[in-house]
Parts: C-alpha cells; structure tokens; sequence
C-alpha cells in the first residue's frame, strides 16, 4: 500500500472542493445537499491526519485502509485506483465458488426440490443434504470475503475515471458521517442463491449481496457513482424453474434499520431489477419512523426494472432524476402492471411520505404508459409537482392514486371475504399531502424543464465525470 506521502494540508486541499459551508446547502459538485447537510452534516474524512491518507489498488489494502492504524473511526480519505476485486484473495489470486464450498452445483441443488421446484427433500437424491449443507457455508464463506464495512468519518473517493469496486459487498453499519464518491460499483454475483418456492405465486430466486448497504447509517452522502450490474447482466445468468433466469443479485443500495439523513446525487443505476430499498419490512416501523430521510437528486435510472426507489416509512425526496426504460429492451426490458410485467420506477410503501419534484420519465415500446412511474405496496402520502413524462407534464398523482386505491380495495374485499379487520393502512385516505417539506428541511434549486434535467444528468451523473 502506498501512503501519502504529504502534509495533512495537502489532505484537507483535497477536500476542500468536496465541502458545504456549514449550516449551507451547496451546489454540486463541490458539496452535498438534501438530507446529507441535516444534523451533524456530511464531510466523510475532512481533517485526516497525514497517515490516514491511504492510496489503494488491491481488496487486501483496502480492508486494511478501513481498519486505518487500529483507530477506524478517526478520520480516513480512501482513495482508490483502478480494479479492486472483492473475490481477491491477500495473495492476489481471484477465488470462485469451487474454493467457497467445493462440490456444490447449482443443478444438482435445483434437482432436490423436483421438477416444478415447489418442495425440498433432503432425501429426494443421495446428495441433496450435502448441496444443501454446502449452499449454506458457501453463502457464509462468500459474505465474509466480499463483505467491507466502512467505519465512521471516511472517505472512499475513486481517482480518476475507472475506479472500480467488483463484486464487493460495501457496508455501512451503525457508521456516520461517511461519503463515498467517483466508484463504479458492480453488483456482486450471489455464487449461492437461493430457490424459495412460497416466495409468489411460482416462487423466486432470492440473493443475498448488495453492492452497498445501509444499515443504521447516520450521515451518508454518496455522489458521482455508477452501481450496474455490469458484465454480469440477469439475461446472462443461467436457466432456473419455469424458465426464468437464476436470479444472483440483490440490490444495487440498500438503506434500513433506522439509517438517516442521506443523500444520493449525480449517480447512475443501470440494467438491475431490485434496485433501491429503503426500509426493510412492514414489522420495522418500531426502528424506522421518524428516519430514512434521503435525498436523491439528478441521478440516472437506466432499465432499472423495480424499486428506484421502494419506499417504507421514509421521508424521501426525489427530484430532477432521470429515468429511462423501454418495453424491449434487448438485455434488461421493463415491463409496467399494465403489460402483465411487475416494472416499476418509485414504489409507495407502508407509511411511507415521497415528494417527487421535476423528474424527467421516458419510457418507449409498445404499451408504455405512465403507469410504469408508480407502484403501489400501502403507501397512500405521495406529492408530485412539474414532473414530465417522454417529454410532456404527467399527472403522476393520479397515477399513485389510482393505484393506491386498487391496492386498498383488494385489501378490503379480502378483509370481508375472510372476516378479518381491515388493516389499518387500508382505513386512510389517499393523499398528497406528505405531511413535511423539503425547502424546510434545507434549500436546493431544481431544474425546470424535462431536456435541462435529461441533459443534465446525461452529461454529469456516474463515476469519471467529478
């Protein structure tokens, strides 16, 4: 690993650029806005000593950056070079699912739940308790290589325009005042995925990795990146039940358990089905109301198939994002409710309070409407203003409610048909008041027309573009 070699100074000019005044919302690029400036703020790794500087170009040196002297919580810049490969082992060599758990095999794991995948046996062959036993400590063997965690007051800032994280799992636990900035970060590929035959109507394939993870995180800003799932697209993966694709990636962000005041700027998502979920279950109200304050501005969301975001219990923001889908895409199509797909771009969860403010949506293909901007799963608080669609202004609060409404009335006809109460979500109303404002939180200033946003983001957003 090579140290910088230069003053504290020299850190802090490097950092200077990257810095709201405090108290102030500043413009990009030089500094956060949105949720990231709220509480404490967001200055990552400002101040760091001259020996908590740290130029990486391997996983081995990176794990050690992190860990920053045995004091990982004083402040760090991580900056990183080129390629790091989260399968990369401390001899450099690049390790597989052979060297995670030896003689396991994907069809022979398959093969233990039948033909039409709807029950285990661990009986059903000779070596069905063995590919199970190994699936298991597969998975484990995996998640403690790829998985990094970044500590309090860091840093991580890609240098140049190909910084890549591939196949890592980066995470945030419990960690505050944090940014990461100018990566591109490839999903990981889940080697162990798993079949979970109740999971819907046929069953789904569920993953375990993220390429980021949010959880409890306090003060997170995350700007100019480009999560993808890059040379490991779904259309790629192999053939599982009922001629659906095995599917080997979980989110590209995941934000939860309480994390709070984010922001998510100038990024791009590209060609994922599950790719931003923010609040992890319907049961966690008790750990996240009154968080999740996020940000997402001018970001790029490219055949993203679902969740950009899904929102549970957050007060999210989302404006001058730019999203992009057609109906035929050749490697990652999106297919909205309308078309018998279940794509979406924001998703309207369990007391969830989303304000969407100038956003830009093109969808192209046969049958593309603006049904495919909204998804509703019992979130009935939603505010659109000046948002266009292929061009045009979109009435997407009608979207929202009318697909609110369809989801409480099924709730209700179930609740009679079984004789069960009516769920206390399905009681409310639909409506577009929020209940909060952005421009009390902090200030910002949106583009107003759908070619400045679309070709705002187009030029600015991602990884190499700082």
């Amino acid at each position: 690993m090579r140290r910088a070699r230069t003053v504290a100074a020299t850190a802090l000019t490097l950092f200077a650029a990257l810095l709201p005044t405090p108290g102030q919302a500043a413009t990009p690029p030089h500094g956060p806005t949105g949720w990231a400036t709220a509480g404490s703020g967001t200055t990552g790794g400002a101040g760091a000593a001259a020996d908590s500087v740290w130029t990486v170009t391997t996983r081995a040196e990176l794990k050690t950056a992190l860990g920053n002297h045995g004091d990982p919580t004083a402040p760090k810049i991580i900056r990183i070079r080129g390629d790091i490969s989260g399968h990369e082992a401390d001899d450099g060599t690049i390790r597989t699912a052979e060297n995670y758990a030896p003689g396991f095999d994907l069809g022979a794991y398959m093969s233990c739940f039948g033909e039409s995948g709807t029950t285990w046996s661990d009986t059903r062959f000779d070596y069905c308790k063995q590919q199970r036993i190994l699936r298991q400590t597969g998975s484990n063997a995996e998640k403690l290589q790829i998985q990094l965690t970044v500590p309090s007051n860091t840093t991580v800032l890609g240098v140049g325009d190909d910084a890549r994280l591939l196949g890592v799992d980066l995470t945030v636990n419990a960690g505050t005042n944090i940014v990461v900035r100018n990566l591109t970060l490839e999903a990981p590929v889940d080697y162990f995925t798993t079949w979970s035959p109740d999971d819907g109507a046929e069953g789904n394939w569920n993953a375990r990795f993220d390429a980021m993870s949010v959880v409890t995180g306090v003060n997170l800003w995350v700007d100019h990146c480009t999560f993808t799932d890059g040379r490991h697209l779904d259309s790629k993966a192999p053939t599982g039940f009922h001629g659906k694709p095995v599917q080997r990636h979980d989110g590209l962000l995941d934000i939860e358990d309480a994390a709070d005041y984010i922001t998510v700027s100038d990024s791009q998502f590209r060609d994922h089905d599950k790719t931003l979920l923010i609040g992890s279950g319907d049961s966690r109200g008790d750990r996240d109301r009154g968080h999740l304050r996020i940000t997402f501005a001018r970001n790029l969301f490219a055949n993203t198939a679902e969740r950009s975001p899904r929102v549970r219990f957050g007060q999210v923001h989302t404006y001058n994002n730019y999203f992009t889908a057609s109906t035929t895409d050749r490697e990652s199509p999106v297919l909205s409710e309308k078309l018998g797909g279940a794509g979406y771009f924001l998703g309207l969860g369990l007391e969830s309070a989303i304000v969407s403010e100038n956003n830009a949506y093109s969808y192209t293909g046969p049958g593309a409407s603006p049904d495919v901007i909204v998804a509703d799963f019992k979130g009935n608080r939603f505010s659109d203003r000046g948002s266009w669609f292929n061009g045009r202004p979109v009435d997407t609060e009608s979207v929202a409610r009318t697909k609110y409404e369809t989801t409480r009335a099924a709730a209700v006809t179930e609740a009679e048909s079984t004789g069960t109460p009516v769920p206390d979500w399905a009681t409310q109303d639909f409506t577009t008041d929020p209940g909060w404002s952005p421009s009390a939180a902090y200030a910002y200033h949106p583009l107003r027309s759908a070619a400045a946003v679309k070709s705002y983001v187009l030029r600015h957003s991602g990884a190499g573009r700082v």
